[in-house]
C-alpha cells in the first residue's frame, strides 16, 4: 500500500498538468485491490476544498468524484464509513463537506451532538449551536 497526497489525486482527476497527470495516472491505474493506494481523511477534505475553490466544480461534480473514490477497488479511503455518510449529507444538502465529516465522525465516535459556534454548520450539518 502507498499513501496518496491530495495533489496526486487532483492531477489524476483534473488532468490539468500533462506531465504530472501522466505520472499520477500511471501510479493510480497501477494500483490493485491487493496493493491499493491509501487516501487519508485529510486528503479527502483537502480534495473537496481544492476542487471547489480552485477548480470551481459544483457540489454534484464533487459528490460524483468522491463517490467514485469510495467505490474504487484500488483505493483505500481512511474512515470510509464516515466519509460515505458525510458524502450523503453533503450531496443532499447545503453544508460544507468538512462540516458534514466533522459531525458524522463525532456521531460515529458516540457523541450525541457536535457543538459549534458556526451558525451555518448548525443549520446545515446537524451540529448544535452554542449560544
Amino acid at each position: 500500500m502507498v499513501g496518496l497526497d491530495t495533489n496526486v489525486l487532483v492531477r489524476y482527476i483534473m488532468q490539468d498538468d500533462a506531465r504530472q497527470a501522466a505520472k499520477a495516472t500511471d501510479l493510480i491505474e497501477g494500483l490493485t485491490a491487493e496493493e491499493p493506494g491509501f487516501v487519508s481523511l485529510v486528503s479527502v477534505v483537502e480534495l473537496v476544498w481544492v476542487l471547489s475553490a480552485s477548480y470551481k466544480l459544483t457540489r454534484l461534480q464533487i459528490a460524483q468524484v468522491l463517490s467514485l473514490l469510495l467505490r474504487s477497488r484500488q483505493l483505500l479511503v481512511d474512515q470510509v464509513d464516515q466519509v460515505a455518510r458525510a458524502l450523503r449529507a453533503y450531496a443532499n444538502g447545503n453544508a460544507d463537506f468538512a462540516d458534514c465529516l466533522i459531525e458524522r465522525s463525532a456521531s460515529a465516535a458516540g457523541c450525541p451532538q457536535t457543538m459549534t459556534f458556526d451558525v451555518r454548520a448548525a443549520k446545515t450539518a446537524g451540529m448544535t449551536l452554542i449560544s
